[in-house]
């Protein structure tokens, strides 16, 4: 019986989240080589980086058919938008990604919050507001706080919680003034934040991971919301039997509604919850991927052939092929190192281990020192056989980096004796 060839693999993308998902593809006995575009600075030590931008989709495809590419994982949101699936499909091009259409409602935050109430999938009072004193209406009869947001996630401040109806209204204002065409607006909700994470060929879904989520900026849940600065999994807050409702109630139900349209949603899927006090589940919105703060700590998890499981999906075989996803009983947390600067140089890197650092759009300089943005930095991710254990070598490895302006939140994970 001959070997079988080795695969080339292009992932489109340059952020911490692509970074972790090149050496993981790297990991695979299936997988010869990695490129990456646009990639970063640090990707090029181990993987090919190509100087296409990730919504230049004409461009990579050709790259794809010259180099004889065999399998495309697109995980950034511009190369989606960009409908780079779609594209790929028309061209015979195996490509892991959701088309434009299909990814629509995780996309928009809009489209993603009617298509949860038509489903009548439980999630937090909102109103979609297009013109600024409607917006300002609504606010004055909603209970504080509230969550105002803009339609597409951008890497700023594109969210933010209101105390207030004036800090609420300068926000609404703010937004509008920067030509915003939607604002949503949605009650905001207490409890434990969580993301399940689930894969899927459009038809079955197999669950890759609960997540525990940090969002806000400051200790205690203070500071401005984001898209995620830190993680722990797996999140023992969460039951099966909530996994469970999850897949059958939400995941199912939003599939089987997409393939009725005729748009199969092939990818990652994560939806981020609020799970209340009463027990009850709040579900807030949709991910097209595994987010930048997380995708190494549940990556360290999968012990299934990466490659094998996204070749599956492109197939439409994940459902046939596996029953489920097999992980490791280990534990992993994370944390978003960012920067108050621009342009520090970082030392104490070489005394970590480099698989546990993800890296954003860090540099380096002339002399071959690390050099970091202003905003995000690192993902420093931890994997041991505790989160106990996890969580202290990570703020381990995180005192031993060394810049002006470091900030972390120190508080990942408290509860972990």
């Amino acid at each position: 019986m001959s070997e079988e060839v080795l695969k080339k693999v292009l992932v489109v993308g340059s952020s911490a989240k692509e970074y972790s998902l090149a050496k993981k593809l790297l990991e695979s006995d299936r997988v010869s080589e990695v490129y990456v575009a646009p990639g970063n600075s640090f990707m090029s030590e181990f993987c090919n980086c190509i100087d296409i931008r990730e919504d230049n989709v004409s461009e990579l495809l050709k790259f794809v058919i010259d180099n004889k590419i065999d399998l495309t994982v697109a995980s950034s949101e511009k190369s989606i938008k960009a409908d780079i699936a779609g594209i790929f499909q028309a061209n015979s091009q195996l490509i892991f990604a959701p088309t434009a259409v299909s990814s629509e409602f995780a996309m928009s935050k809009s489209f993603g919050k009617k298509f949860l109430y038509k489903l009548h999938i439980p999630t937090p009072r909102f109103g979609v507001f297009e013109k600024e004193a409607v917006a300002v209406d609504y606010l004055k009869t909603s209970n504080m706080p509230v969550v105002i947001r803009m339609d597409e996630n951008l890497e700023g401040r594109d969210r933010l919680v209101c105390s207030n109806l004036t800090i609420a209204k300068t926000f609404v204002s703010d937004l509008f003034c920067k030509d915003e065409q939607k604002v949503l607006i949605e009650d905001y909700v207490y409890g434990h934040e969580f993301t399940f994470y689930v894969l899927t060929d459009g038809y079955s879904a197999l669950p890759i991971g609960t997540v525990a989520n940090y969002k806000f900026m400051e200790n205690g849940n203070g500071g401005f919301l984001t898209s995620g600065v830190g993680a722990y999994v797996p999140d023992y807050k969460i039951s099966s039997d909530v996994e469970k409702y999850l897949l059958q109630d939400v995941i199912t139900r939003v599939l089987d509604s997409l393939e009725k349209r005729e748009n199969p949603y092939l990818g990652i899927l994560g939806v981020d919850c609020v799970l209340k006090d009463d027990g009850s589940i709040a579900v807030l919105e949709f991910r097209t991927f595994l987010s930048d703060h997380d995708c190494k700590a549940v990556l360290n998890l999968v012990q299934d052939d990466i490659y094998t499981l996204f070749e599956a999906c492109i197939l439409g075989a994940l459902g046939d092929d596996f029953e489920n996803v097999t992980f490791s009983d280990y534990s992993s947390v994370s944390c978003v190192i960012f920067s108050k600067k621009d342009g520090e140089i970082v030392s104490g890197l070489e005394s970590l281990d480099e698989d546990d650092i993800s890296h954003f759009a860090t540099k380096k300089n002339q002399y071959l020192e690390c050099v970091v943005p202003c905003g995000r930095a690192f993902v420093v991710t931890k994997t041991s056989n505790t989160l106990s254990r996890a969580r202290a070598n990570m703020y381990e490895d995180i005192e031993l980096i060394k810049f002006n302006g470091k900030k972390f939140r120190s508080d990942i994970c408290p509860s972990v004796k």
